[in-house]
């Protein structure tokens, strides 16, 4: 058990360690390489190095390339397959590109973007989800997971070719472009991020799925690393390479982990915002209108269309750390849930 937990603490610590690295790196050079967006939550509008989540996915996949060395050379594998690691690392790598190639696409000028005017041009919104597509193809290919599925309320359900050729990429392509779209505040998108890698690492513990638990981990590690650079005042936005990779990595972490219906649970904060945004043709900003002393007001009124905008409904005078806290425990609340659910045996 001593040396199970090592092969799982070793290599998340290293990639703590590059994660912070990389971060520092790219907080220099992609802003030197024009690769900036606007922070509009502060009294004059802020440009700052985009695209941070590179640094996060390179943490996870040099985490991933520590174990598999290990594995090879020092320790015999205790669950984790090498094949089943380079694929998910393959789809981590592919769908993190697809984030870059929408941060990079930045204007001289504000343009019209998702419900107001940015520098930030990004990708066309039919091409996000055909793109994140390629990310799923490596899982795809080894089979990953299991047709054996237990539904909530029907019980075990086989589903054949079913999961890994249609389920599969529907899940990626979904869980990585909703994932997409609750942000706009400091610190928000790392945070909820943290609060269900947390949960699923807890979950690949507790019903003993080592693959899960250290791709659970290296996930943890990585965004607990980033997430200093991000609060408020952020040095560095997430861009959509962390939101596209960590969407990666959570339907990575529940298929291996076989947590596939405890992760429906958790993720219901972002099924949630997806229908809310669904309401305007996602043509709809989850930032609200700043006020003179700091605080937000809701930009479409009593008109929810983000759990951002519930957020500056129910409380008085909301800050910009305010909306991050409450959706994160919004979400650990899920997190909770799903273990409650899961120890009454309806999971």
């Amino acid at each position: 058990m001593y040396s199970t937990f090592l092969t799982l603490i070793i290599p998340a610590v290293i990639s703590f360690a590059v994660t912070v690295i990389g971060t520092k790196f790219l907080m220099e050079y992609l802003y030197g390489a024009g690769v900036i967006g606007e922070d509009h939550n502060k009294g004059a509008s802020i440009k700052l190095p985009s695209s941070g989540g590179a640094a996060v996915a390179f943490g996870v996949i040099v985490g991933v390339l520590v174990y598999t060395f290990g594995a090879t050379f020092i320790f015999t594998p205790v669950g984790a397959t090498v094949e089943t690691l380079l694929a998910v690392s393959l789809s981590i790598i592919l769908i993190a590109f697809v984030g870059f190639l929408d941060d990079v696409n930045v204007k001289e000028r504000r343009v019209p973007s998702t419900g107001r005017k940015d520098i930030r041009k990004g990708l066309k919104q039919w091409q996000k989800p055909l793109l994140t597509l390629i990310g799923a193809l490596p899982l795809m290919a080894i089979n990953a997971g299991v047709s054996n599925i237990d539904i909530p309320f029907l019980g075990v359900v086989y589903l054949g070719v079913i999961y890994p050729l249609i389920l599969l990429p529907l899940a990626i392509i979904f869980v990585s472009n909703s994932f997409n779209l609750l942000g706009g505040f400091d610190g928000l998108q790392p945070c909820t991020s943290l609060v269900a890698s947390l949960g699923l690492l807890l979950y690949c513990i507790f019903y003993g799925n080592y693959t899960g638990a250290l791709l659970s981990a290296l996930l943890l590690s990585s965004i607990l690393a980033f997430l200093p650079f991000n609060t408020y005042k952020a040095r560095i936005l997430p861009g959509d390479s962390f939101t596209y990779a960590v969407g990666a990595s959570l339907v990575a972490i529940m298929v291996t982990g076989q947590a596939e219906a405890f992760g429906v649970i958790i993720f219901i904060p972002w099924i949630v915002e997806f229908l809310l945004h669904l309401r305007k043709g996602f043509r709809v900003s989850d930032l609200g209108i700043r006020q003179k002393d700091g605080s937000f007001k809701a930009p479409y009124g009593r008109r929810i269309y983000s759990l951002t905008h519930l957020v500056m409904n129910i409380k008085n005078k909301p800050t910009e750390t305010d909306v991050t806290l409450y959706l994160s425990i919004l979400e650990a609340g899920f997190v909770v849930l799903a273990f409650l659910l899961k120890f009454a045996g309806l999971l």
